[in-house]
């Protein structure tokens, strides 16, 4: 089985996103890069049609001070964020949910069941950050 662990962290640790799994980007390919852009800087195909522009995925650390906020990725691409940030363009992607769940350490000594899927899409996003985290939290 495997389980994937965030710890809090003040320092660059090195993360499960540098041995992310291709299924991953796959799944990032297949379903958010014909917005995001296969390199997930915001400029896919579809970008332009879109009433809301497509986030730069490969900043989202850096708009956060160097720290990669993994549960707030996770909220976000699973949907459960939509409500506080409406994106009327942004679809939910329910294939994320399905497969099988891993077990998933909170940073809060609280251990959840979390799809495989959705953590793999999520660790592949860490993994294009530029530049690279300096910090972690769940």
């Amino acid at each position: 089985m495997i389980v994937a662990s965030m710890g809090i962290s003040s320092v660059a640790t090195t993360s499960a996103a540098d041995e992310f799994s291709d299924l991953g980007k796959d799944f990032f390919v297949e379903h958010c890069a014909r917005c995001h852009g296969i390199d997930a800087s915001g400029k896919g195909p579809d970008a332009a049609d879109l009433k809301t522009d497509p986030a730069d995925l490969t900043k989202i650390s850096d708009r956060r001070g160097g720290v990669w906020p993994m549960l707030e990725v996770m909220s976000i691409l699973d949907g459960y964020l939509k409500v506080q940030e409406p994106r009327d363009d942004m679809p939910i992607i329910n294939e994320l949910n399905d497969g099988p769940t891993v077990e998933f350490d909170t940073g809060n000594g609280l251990v959840t069941r979390i799809p495989s899927r959705l953590i793999e899409v999520a660790e592949y996003l860490e993994s294009i950050q530029s530049p690279k985290p300096e910090r972690y939290v769940p």
